[in-house]
């Protein structure tokens, strides 16, 4: 954990997984929220706002305020509060606004 996150775990850690955010691989404790995984390891914003392009951050911890939105192996739209740590993730911050097109869809065929 950097020394300048403002974030501590309050007890020894008995097991740690890897995972990656942003290309940076992090060593966090198991059984916790991939949220608390990543303010304990330094990050200091998830997502960009759709709106201003301001930076957010887990805020509530509990699902109400989105601000922890994430994109996970892939997956978009995730918050990371609600998310358990597992071994493996590749995390990436959620930049703007999501396309609510799926990738792959032909646009010209979508009426038919």
């Amino acid at each position: 954990m950097p020394a300048d996150s403002l974030f501590r775990a309050l007890g020894p850690g008995e097991k740690t997984v890897q995972i990656e955010f942003e290309g940076a691989s992090l060593s966090v404790p198991a059984g916790i929220s991939l949220a608390a995984a990543l303010l304990l390891g330094g990050v200091t914003h998830t997502r960009d706002s759709a709106v201003s392009g301001r930076p957010g951050a887990p805020f509530c911890m509990m699902g109400v305020c989105f601000e922890c939105l994430v994109e996970v192996d892939g997956q978009a739209n995730c918050q990371a509060c609600l998310l358990p740590v597992r071994a493996g993730m590749r995390v990436l911050r959620q930049r703007g606004a999501r396309d609510l097109l799926e990738s792959g869809h032909d646009e010209e065929g979508a009426d038919e």
